[in-house]
C-alpha cells in the first residue's frame, strides 16, 4: 500500500520575520488562501485519502496543524522528541509505518513545496509507486528551466522503462548545489535535473539503507518500531531518538544508496525557500511587483511587498527589493540576497533576541 509522509518540521528562517518558531512557514498563507502545509494535503487527493497521509514534525507544531486539517487522523502525527534532520524523520515514518502495514510504500515530501499541476505531480506518483515495488529507490527530478545555484541536481543515466507515460531513468549520481557555469552547462547539456527531496521506497527498503550506511541509527529505529502500538511507546522513542544520527536524507542515504531511479517531471515546482521565491509563482502588476494589501508602488519594478503590521507601506523608485512589514520587524533586502535573510535568524538568535524568532 502507498502511503503520503510529509515532513513538516522545518523552521523556514528564509521567510523571516514573518515564519517564526511557533508559526513557521509551513503554517503560513503564502499563497492564496490556504497554507503551504494545506496545500501539502490538498493536492494529494484523491490518489491518497485521509488515512494515508502521515505527517512527521513536532509536538508544538502538530498543535498548529491538526486544526488545519481536520482530515487527517490525530494518529497521524509522527512526533519527533527533538529536530534531527529529514534521515531519522524519513526513518522515524518508515518503522512507524511498518508497524501497521509490513508492505508499505512510502513517498516523501515536504510542507513547503508549491506545485502547478497537480493531477500530473499525482500521476508521476503513481509511477514510481510501481517502479519502487521491486525495491528500486525513486526520486522525482524537476526539469531545469534556468541555471539554478540554489539546487542540487541529479545526472540521468540510461533510459531504463516507460511507466504510464514518464520515462524512468537509472541515477547516475547526485551533485551538489553547483556555481554558475557548472549550471548553464548542466541546463545545456540535458541530462540532469533538479534534486527535488521528494522520494518514492518501500519503507522496508529505506530500512535496508538505514543498515547499510547508518547501523547505529538502523538499530535505535528498530527499538523504537518494536515499541510502536505498545505503552512504552514514547518512552522508547525518548530514550533511543538522540541514537539516531542527525543527517539530512540527501547525505545519509540518497548519495550512497543502490538501485537509485529518477522520474523527470515538469509540475510547475518551486521550492518556496525565500521571498524571492514567491515572486516566481505569484502573479504579479504590470511592472512585475507582487504586493500585498496596505501597499503602494510607485514607479518601482520587480519587488515583493507585504504588509502584517497594519501600517501603510510606500514604495517610490524601487527595484528588485524584498519588504515584509510586521508588527515587531521590518525587513528590507535586494532581491537577489533573499537567501541571505537566515543570516538575520541566526544573527538574533546568537545576540540572545529571542523574542524576535
Amino acid at each position: 500500500m502507498l502511503y503520503a509522509v510529509i515532513m513538516a518540521g522545518g523552521s523556514g528562517t528564509r521567510l523571516w520575520p514573518l515564519s517564526r518558531k511557533g508559526l513557521p512557514k509551513q503554517a503560513l498563507r503564502l499563497i492564496g488562501d490556504r497554507t503551504m502545509f494545506q496545500h501539502a494535503v490538498d493536492r494529494l487527493a484523491p490518489l491518497f485519502p485521509p488515512e494515508r497521509i502521515f505527517v512527521v514534525t513536532n509536538a508544538a507544531m502538530a498543535e498548529v496543524l491538526r486544526p488545519q486539517t481536520l482530515e487527517l487522523p490525530a494518529a497521524n502525527f509522527i512526533l519527533e522528541p527533538s529536530p534531527r534532520d529529514s534521515a531519522p524523520a524519513a526513518g522515524l515514518a518508515a518503522v512507524t509505518l511498518l508497524a501497521r502495514d509490513p508492505d508499505a510504500t512510502m513517498v516523501i515530501l515536504t510542507a513547503d513545496h508549491y506545485i502547478v499541476d497537480t493531477a500530473q505531480f499525482r500521476a508521476a506518483l503513481a509511477a514510481a509507486d510501481e517502479v519502487a515495488a521491486d525495491g528500486t529507490i525513486v526520486t522525482l527530478g524537476i526539469r531545469p528551466s534556468f541555471p539554478s545555484t540554489g539546487f542540487g541536481y541529479i545526472r540521468l543515466g540510461e533510459s531504463q522503462i516507460i511507466v504510464n507515460g514518464f520515462r524512468v531513468y537509472r541515477s547516475a549520481g547526485f551533485i551538489e548545489k553547483p556555481d554558475l557555469p557548472t549550471a548553464s552547462r548542466f541546463l545545456e547539456e540535458g541530462r540532469y535535473t533538479w534534486n527535488s527531496g521528494m522520494f518514492i521506497w518501500r519503507a522496508d527498503r529505506l530500512l535496508a539503507e538505514f543498515a547499510s550506511q547508518l547501523p547505529e541509527s538502523h538499530a535505535a529505529l528498530m527499538r523504537i518500531g518494536a515499541a510502536v502500538g505498545t505503552p512504552d511507546a514514547n518512552k522508547v522513542l525518548a530514550v533511543e531518538w538522540p541514537n539516531v544520527r542527525k543527517i539530512s536524507i540527501d547525505y545519509g542515504v540518497m548519495e550512497h544508496a543502490a538501485n537509485v531511479s529518477v522520474i523527470p517531471v515538469d509540475i510547475g515546482w518551486s521550492d518556496i525557500g525565500s521571498w524571492a521565491a514567491l515572486l516566481d509563482v505569484l502573479p504579479g502588476d504590470e511592472h512585475g511587483n507582487v504586493l500585498s494589501d496596505d501597499v503602494l508602488a510607485l514607479d518601482s519594478r520587480g519587488s515583493y511587498v507585504r504588509s502584517e503590521s497594519g501600517r501603510l507601506v510606500a514604495l517610490v523608485g524601487m527595484q528588485d527589493v524584498v519588504v515584509v512589514d510586521t508588527p515587531d520587524a521590518l525587513l528590507i533586502c535586494p532581491r537577489k540576497r533573499a537567501q541571505d535573510v537566515r543570516d538575520v535568524v541566526n544573527r538574533l538568535a546568537a545576540d540572545g533576541k529571542q523574542r524576535y524568532l
